[in-house]
């Protein structure tokens, strides 16, 4: 079947009109929102194509589970049931998706401007929509689902909360991959939310002052350190620019012992990327750019971290925070340790999805000689963390676990997404850091770690 002229304009009115039914989350308790969530993902999975086919794009049909028609109303079903206490969280996220997304659509194809310079594909004007059309609906909806809230939340969240949530999902919906934005977006913007719930109002003040008075020698210290990488070919110059503000970032909150621990994590990096070379060459499978890393690589190795870090002071749960913030960095630099130490002397690379044995730098493989120097690297790093007092010792278990689960969740990904072009290598080391620090956190917080938590030396 063709679609009729106008169809992705008329997909697109619908898709921004269902956001209206987010409003309804002030009434609903949650158990009656997903039944109606679930009830339009099969309306949508098996009725909808005979009624509006001209909705659908070109192979969609044949498809359909996969198709954004479809996706859209899973992911609210998704909110929704991840958040069931807070349903401002879910209806702001929806918003951002509908309206966001949709207008960013409508206005990066129907205004000529310039391109995203790392996504071609990409409008800055789409951008620009996503971020604005998405920061007022979602802000209107966290505030509108404020009643059906206990305890109702800050006003501060509600008005702040989405205007971040969009930010950030406008920018990940930037990064070039075949990831559905059904999914992007709304997982990006929820999860943002979601961390803005832990912050503390009344700690806020007194971070800010402290990050203030360390944020000169911060600056002058961390400026030095990037010129001295870009010189010596370790990073390129947006590589330089966002490690510099990653590194004052972490240590105006984490302080020295944070910027010990990510010196070092991106010292293991490069290091091992510089080991084997001559096979690497030989094979093809040398890093990119000479081994220089840049803005991306940088963000998604330690974007949790600075989220961690970042809620470390403003949270009552600091020592889980900076448990976090120790796992995400270790899991991100173990992971490359793992992997340079594979393709420089790994003798046979297996994929982690089926067991078959193939060549040196696949995404996804995994070999002996690699997860072992993964392993120690996450041993060493830990134990960095440890001695510079981040952690205390008893938390070495937790996070060498996160790190290496977190490895093996990114094999597995790499092995079944990366290929198709649903996920990219940055995308992969953001879930790999954010999966570790899950799990490293739940370890504790479930006692898993000598019969209890308070065995880590940690309080959840």
């Amino acid at each position: 079947m063709v679609a009729r002229p106008h169809a992705e304009r008329d997909r697109k009115v619908v898709h921004i009109a269902m956001g209206g039914f987010a409003l309804a989350l002030r009434w609903f308790t949650w158990w009656e929102a997903a039944l109606l969530a679930s009830a339009a993902v099969l309306f949508n999975l098996f009725v909808l194509h005979r009624l509006a086919v001209h909705l659908y794009r070109p192979g969609e049909l044949t498809g359909s589970a996969r198709s954004g028609i479809v996706l859209y109303p899973m992911s609210v079903l998704v909110l929704v049931l991840l958040f069931p206490t807070r349903l401002d969280i879910a209806g702001a996220a929806w918003a951002i998706l509908a309206v966001g997304d949709g207008m960013a659509t409508v206005v990066g194809t129907g205004i000529r401007s310039g391109r995203i310079p790392w996504n071609r594909e990409k409008s800055i004007a789409g951008t620009l929509a996503l971020f604005m059309s998405g920061a007022l609906a979602g802000t209107f909806v966290a505030w509108w689902c404020r009643p059906n809230v206990t305890p109702t939340p800050e006003l501060w969240f509600s008005i702040a909360g989405p205007i971040v949530a969009a930010l950030v999902a406008a920018l990940v919906e930037t990064i070039p991959s075949r990831l559905d934005d059904n999914i992007s977006v709304p997982a990006s913007a929820a999860g943002v939310l979601w961390a803005l719930t832990l912050v503390r109002s009344d700690l806020v003040g007194p971070a800010l002052a402290a990050a203030v008075e360390a944020l000169a020698l911060a600056t002058a210290v961390n400026v030095a350190v990037a010129w001295a990488g870009f010189k010596a070919g370790t990073v390129n110059l947006s590589g330089a620019v966002a490690g510099t503000v990653i590194g004052i970032l972490i240590a105006v909150t984490s302080g020295w012992a944070g910027w010990v621990l990510l010196m070092a994590t991106f010292l293991a990096a490069s290091i091992t990327s510089r080991l084997g070379l001559r096979r690497k060459t030989l094979l093809g499978i040398n890093e990119e750019r000479g081994g220089r890393r840049g803005a991306g690589n940088a963000i998604a190795n330690t974007g949790v971290a600075v989220v961690a870090s970042l809620l470390s002071v403003v949270t009552d749960s600091q020592d889980l925070a900076l448990l976090a913030f120790v796992t995400a960095l270790v899991a991100g630099g173990s992971d490359t340790v793992a992997s340079e130490i594979g393709k420089a002397w790994g003798k046979a690379t297996y994929l982690v999805s089926t067991l078959r044995r193939v060549p040196p730098g696949t995404s996804g493989a995994m070999s002996l000689e690699g997860t072992a120097g993964g392993i120690v690297g996450a041993c060493a790093l830990a134990g960095i963390a440890i001695a510079v007092g981040l952690i205390p010792g008893g938390a070495l278990f937790p996070v060498v676990l996160g790190a290496t689960f977190g490895s093996l969740a990114e094999s597995l990904l790499g092995a079944t997404l990366e290929a198709p072009g649903i996920l990219n290598n940055d995308m992969l080391n953001f879930l790999n850091t954010a999966i570790a620090a899950a799990v490293a956190v739940l370890v504790v917080i479930f006692g898993v770690t000598l019969g209890a938590s308070s065995a880590a030396g940690l309080t959840p």
